[in-house]
């Protein structure tokens, strides 16, 4: 059976102003974006991860890049992007561009890195793919 496949968008941590989130550092993040990749790696799914800059035109270029020529079953936006004010014109690129190159894609959000395995899992359930895991 086919593993899912799994395009993960979010913004970079390396263009992230920390200063409004004491205690995380560019570093930490990373690693939670990390072990949240090899989670779903573990668990049986392909992952694109697609880690976009702070330029909208330059994001929906990376975003563009990150699909082309790939199906997915589902797309993870990420929280960091989704939630901050001043990506807002980046995430409603991303859900427009990937919509555009896969009509009808299942799209799933988690709340931190942490929650992503449980996300992908909802997004794929809701899906109805039988490559889900």
């Amino acid at each position: 059976m086919a593993r899912a496949r799994v395009l993960q968008v979010g913004i970079d941590p390396a263009v992230v102003d920390f200063s409004g989130y004491p205690g995380q550092r560019v570093d930490a993040l990373l690693a939670r974006v990390d072990a949240a990749e090899s989670a779903l790696r573990d668990a049986g799914f392909e992952v694109v991860r697609c880690q976009v800059p702070d330029d909208p035109d330059a994001a929906e270029r990376q975003i563009r890049a990150c699909a082309a020529g790939s199906g997915f079953d589902v797309v993870e936006i990420g929280s960091g992007l989704r939630t901050s004010h001043e990506y807002t014109e980046i995430f409603e690129r991303a859900v427009n561009v990937v919509s555009e190159l896969q009509p009808g894609i299942r799209f799933c959000f988690n709340d931190s890195p942490e929650t992503t395995l449980a996300a992908v899992r909802r997004g794929i359930a809701a899906s109805g793919s039988a490559s889900g895991q």
